[in-house]
């Protein structure tokens, strides 16, 4: 497996973890992070076995945005490495979004910028009491990525969205929750051990129907209704026809807990 300079990777029992891990940098992100993101975006896509993940960082902050000091020292070059960060980073978030296994991100700080859209990307997002959240680009006289445009008008609408990205209103975890940016607030030495419950959980699954459901939603806002329809359709069948789905009738039908794990 490759080594990563930027994030800890570990995989076991079907459940990835991806860990941030610039701390003393904030764990903001550089080009290297985004192409390592990329990268552990795509085995997490690719490798059948991960029914779950989880992502999360190290340190105080979850992530403070772009990796300023480098976008300063490219200069008038700035441009083509901004181009080259985000190209990595919404490869990855597209990666995240269409993989099978769905994502947790456990927040266990601040989320700004960049991170602020990570952040809220997953499947379900877990956050410690203590984290806050703010867009922050205008601060540097930038506008959002990481997906941000798509993912907050979704959350929260419109109007809140606004604020959000053009005053840099900062949100505590109990905010962004009541807002509907988040799934649950805890507390903050529960963070990791909810996080890897919820995993553990997904883990068991029935793998292609998380996946399934994953795109239903993605397409939710763009498809017609017609077409929504068809997809649901096909969805539900070619689920309920599956290994997976043939357990899980035939649990049902027996009155016992279903083993999608053990299914080939």
């Amino acid at each position: 497996m490759r080594e990563y300079n930027t994030l800890q990777w570990e995989n076991t029992n079907g459940i990835a973890k991806i860990t941030l891990n610039r701390p003393d940098a904030a764990n903001s992100v550089n080009l290297e992070m985004a192409q390592e993101l990329m990268h552990v975006a795509m085995v997490c896509d690719e490798d059948s076995s991960i029914r779950a993940v989880i992502l999360t960082a190290t340190g105080n902050m979850f992530c403070a945005g772009g990796d300023v000091p480098s976008f300063l020292a490219a200069g008038d070059n700035v441009g083509l490495l901004l181009k080259d960060v985000t190209a990595c980073l919404h490869s990855a978030n597209a990666r995240f979004a269409r993989m099978a296994a769905p994502l947790i991100v456990a927040i266990n700080g601040t989320a700004a910028g960049a991170g602020f859209s990570l952040a809220v990307s997953g499947d379900i997002v877990i956050a410690a009491e203590k984290a806050k959240f703010t867009m922050a680009y205008t601060g540097i006289g930038a506008s959002p990525d990481g997906g941000a445009s798509i993912y907050l008008p979704r959350l929260i609408g419109l109007r809140r969205t606004q604020e959000l990205m053009l005053t840099n209103r900062v949100l505590s975890a109990q905010e962004a929750l009541d807002w509907g940016l988040l799934t649950k607030v805890v507390a903050t030495e529960e963070l990791m051990s909810e996080a890897n419950a919820l995993a553990n959980k997904l883990a068991s699954g029935p793998q292609m129907a998380h996946g399934q459901i994953k795109q239903l939603l993605l397409g939710s806002y763009s498809n017609s209704l017609e077409t929504q329809l068809e997809i649901e359709s096909r969805g539900i069948a070619r689920c309920v026809s599956s290994p997976e789905g043939r357990e899980g009738l035939l649990a049902f039908s027996e009155k016992r807990k279903p083993d999608f794990k053990s299914v080939k």
